[in-house]
């Protein structure tokens, strides 16, 4: 019988559209930005990580909560020392079906497994850009079957966060080496690759044989996932109305007066058929300063300092994000994590401060100073433009270039601009990836460190701090981190976002999380 639903779902999606009337219990999403790849060794944005989500596991994975459960592994140990973790594999963890196993069943998963997926997240040939997950990794081995060995070159607390992501995913090797894997993925996850029509279609079904269970029911409860890719914001907002969608996330400027009232909340005449869902989001969205190119922004704290006095942030996030989201009264390091502490202190807006530090930096009233360039993609002009209002108002002339997303992030990457806007998503739930921005060994092109910002006691207090088992103490050493960044004003805080979130009534236990994560292991559709 499992062969005849599975040709039924297949010719469904990719045939028509007539499934939205059969009794299966399809989750439909869109895409806009296209999906390039369902190797997890390359999940390195939302679109890819969503989508690999759903067909692979690791080691451990992380709750709603953001705190490490386990996954493959169903319990580890780590050496006093912080150097040594054993983890122990559960035994009823299994590949999915594929041609390439004996008898086209899939095998049990094993700890050479993990070995052999470590190794191709290093192989230089496959050139992951995941591969520095395992930077500080010494050395891994399967101890046995149930048994995988993992030793570090120095102690690193945030590791089992690091092992959570999609990058870390178990993959076959019979599969892996013998196959287009990008293209036809086989994992251990609750949905399994189906169909895939490149900027048409994407399915994923049901897997039957998931190790997961909920009160004695196998999970996942969906039948399969139907992935579109409308490139057009307005057009999906538009079939996310039409029931054609299950949810939408994010906020567009095409649709948000639409959905939204002016301060955040779901607009009434959607609240019969609609559940609007927000939450901290790990992500903070930033104005940056290139450190060490000789402009006057460069080497000129209190012009940077008058440009963040400069900005009121809560005017931008009321008409610009109906409020969604929270004004950046602090650091970097955004709220919803473990770390933060409103005892960082950040700007405030303030244009007498902003007038007396333009002063100070030799530029009263911006008299000599030149035309200041602002780099942005569309999605964010209204923001920037807003800024350029902003400055105005204390003498400074801003221009703002907008660049292609793909320009953009090569041009940050290469330190080409002198003044850009950012956003940073937390790659795994712990400040060290956000403050790893900021240490001197991780400049680009070589690392995250985009404003090559350098500094001794930074650097210093940063290598102490990730070796520190104490998380309380840890913490603290986090915070003071942050307050060198804002002391220094290397970047401008804007705001700290929300995930946000809208889904029909008839989807149930449908949750996120801080890192927007798409699991659909519990989700129901009625």
């Amino acid at each position: 019988m499992k062969w005849r639903v599975g040709f039924f779902l297949l010719f469904l999606f990719a045939c028509s559209d007539s499934y939205d009337n059969s009794d299966f219990s399809i989750f439909r999403y869109n895409e806009s930005n296209g999906i390039s790849t369902l190797d997890p060794s390359f999940a390195k944005d939302k679109a890819t990580i969503w989508a690999t989500s759903q067909i692979f596991n690791q080691l451990v994975s992380m709750d709603n909560n953001m705190e490490v459960v386990p996954d493959v592994a169903k319990k580890w140990i780590v050496s006093e020392d912080g150097l040594t973790y054993s983890f122990y594999l559960r035994n009823d963890v299994f590949f999915h079906d594929h041609k390439s196993f004996i008898g086209g069943q899939g095998r049990k998963v094993i700890a050479s497994d993990f070995r052999y997926s470590f190794d191709r997240l290093t192989d230089e040939k496959i050139a992951s850009p995941g591969s520095w997950v395992l930077n500080n990794v010494k050395n891994y081995s399967a101890k046995n079957d149930s048994t995988f060995i993992i030793e570090l070159n120095s102690p690193f607390p945030p590791f089992l966060s690091l092992l959570s992501m999609q990058y870390c995913s178990v993959i076959p090797n019979e599969v892996a080496k013998n196959s287009a894997f990008r293209s036809n993925p086989i994992g251990t996850g609750p949905f399994k690759f189906q169909f895939w029509k490149e900027g048409v279609k994407l399915v994923l079904r049901k897997n039957e044989n998931y190790f997961e269970f909920e009160e004695g029911n196998r999970l996942p409860y969906l039948d399969a996932i139907s992935v579109t890719f409308i490139k057009d914001k307005q057009s999906e907002f538009l079939n996310f109305l039409q029931g054609n969608l299950d949810f939408i996330s994010g906020i567009d400027p095409s649709y948000k007066d639409e959905i939204l009232t002016k301060e955040g909340g779901l607009n009434p005449k959607y609240q019969d058929r609609i559940t609007m869902q927000s939450l901290p989001f790990l992500n903070t969205e930033y104005l940056a300063f290139l450190m060490d190119n000789n402009s006057e922004l460069s080497k000129n704290i209190y012009l940077r300092r008058a440009i963040n006095y400069s900005i009121d942030k809560e005017k931008m996030l009321k008409y610009l994000r109906n409020n969604i989201g929270e004004v950046a009264r602090n650091g970097f390091v955004p709220k919803g994590m473990s770390s933060f502490s409103d005892s960082v202190i950040g700007f405030s807006y303030n244009l007498d401060l902003a007038k007396e530090n333009l002063k100070l930096a030799g530029f009263p009233n911006a008299d000599g100073l030149g035309l200041i360039v602002l780099n942005t993609t569309s999605a964010y002009l209204d923001l920037c433009e807003f800024i350029q209002s902003e400055l105005k108002d204390i003498g400074i002339r801003l221009k703002i270039e907008v660049n292609p997303p793909s320009t953009h992030r090569q041009m940050v990457a290469t330190s080409k601009l002198s003044f850009f806007r950012g956003s940073w998503i937390a790659d795994y739930p712990d400040a060290e990836n956000y403050l790893s921005l900021f240490y001197s060994d991780n400049f680009s092109p070589n690392g995250p460190n985009y404003t090559h910002f350098k500094s001794e006691e930074f650097d210093n207090l940063y290598e102490e701090a990730i070796k520190e088992t104490d998380s309380e103490l840890r913490s603290e050493m986090y915070q003071e981190l942050d307050r060198l960044i804002i002391k220094n004003s290397v970047v401008i805080p804007l705001y700290y976002d929300q995930v946000v979130r809208f889904y029909h009534i008839n989807i149930s236990d449908f949750y996120s999380d801080a890192q927007n994560s798409l699991n659909l292991i519990r989700v129901i559709k009625n």
